[in-house]
């Protein structure tokens, strides 16, 4: 960057929104500002700094170039501090305030949330916490854009830029309905499941996980439904149309339909899912990131 560099917060938020969207209309409209003051700010960024940011196409909008792709990436860190700055030179002496976005895996957030953002609100009550939940595909996007900040996910297909920090972890269980003929013995081997119809959680990644350990039994299952929904899962064991294989064990048995699922403990060799707090590499997390990665350690940690 030359050394005479000079541009404002304000341009590089119109730079950023004109990145995220792909139109310098859209970024306006975003903003609620004209479409040549977002022009403009781009424009002067690219003179002060020397280097092409975006590529403009008529009528197919923006991208970004290899130099711009690297100074978005540090970008969204430098506009989160900056905004940290603020908020903590307006707090001197008193809490963390603002907002926080935290992103969670769908079938993680109903037995970690509610319980992490009590605890995390009693902590830091000035602290606006705003959640997205998806797959682990999804959160990770949400991470990489700046989405969210921080994210409770199991540490499943994470690719390399995304950090992590090991919470907890998740052994699997095979879930039966009540009158399967192993439901009082407390626990099963896949061997002995593997004849009967499956129900499959059908997750990106997650789908992959439950069949390798199947592989790692030795057998194949016989996936006969297959529902995105955890709850859904759930309801169709217990219905007797097959059994399943979980993580995450709810405190008790019953269905949304009234019905009872039997959860027993696997004991072939199985790996646990570990459940990690995760970030973008190289993005240094705010304090109110590191609180509420405080208040996860705490109520998580093995």
């Amino acid at each position: 960057m030359p050394k005479d560099a000079n541009f404002t917060l304000v341009q590089l938020r119109y730079f950023l929104a004109a990145a995220e969207l792909g139109s310098m209309t859209a970024a306006a409209q975003r903003i609620n500002v004209s479409q040549s003051a977002i022009s403009t700010a781009v424009t002067h960024l690219e003179r002060e700094l020397g280097v092409q940011l975006l590529i403009r196409r008529h009528a197919k909008g923006l991208s970004l170039t290899r130099a711009g792709e690297r100074f978005l990436h540090e970008l969204r860190g430098f506009l989160t501090h900056a905004e940290d700055l603020t908020e903590a030179a307006r707090s001197l002496g008193t809490e963390l305030v603002g907002e926080l976005a935290v992103g969670c895996f769908q079938t993680l957030a109903p037995f970690c949330l509610p319980r992490l953002l009590r605890e995390f609100g009693q902590a830091h009550p000035a602290v606006r916490v705003q959640v997205t939940e998806g797959d682990i595909r999804a959160v990770q996007e949400d991470l990489r854009s700046g989405t969210c900040e921080l994210a409770l996910l199991y540490d499943l297909g994470l690719d390399p830029d995304i950090e992590r920090e090991v919470l907890a972890v998740a052994p699997p269980y095979a879930l039966v309905p009540p009158d399967h003929p192993l439901a009082g013995a407390g626990s099963v081997r896949l061997a002995e499941l593997a004849a009967e119809p499956m129900i499959l959680l059908d997750l990106p990644l997650s789908r992959d996980y439950f069949r390798s350990l199947f592989l790692k039994a030795g057998v194949e299952p016989r996936v006969r439904h297959r529902s995105t929904s955890y709850e859904t899962v759930r309801a169709m064991v217990a219905a007797g149309h097959g059994f399943a294989i979980l993580n995450q064990r709810p405190v008790h048995d019953a269905t949304y339909d009234g019905g009872r699922a039997v959860a027993l403990r696997l004991t072939d060799p199985l790996p646990a899912l570990p459940v990690v707090l995760a970030r973008l590499a190289g993005i240094r997390p705010t304090g109110r990131a590191q609180a509420f990665a405080a208040v996860c350690r705490a109520a998580l940690g093995t």
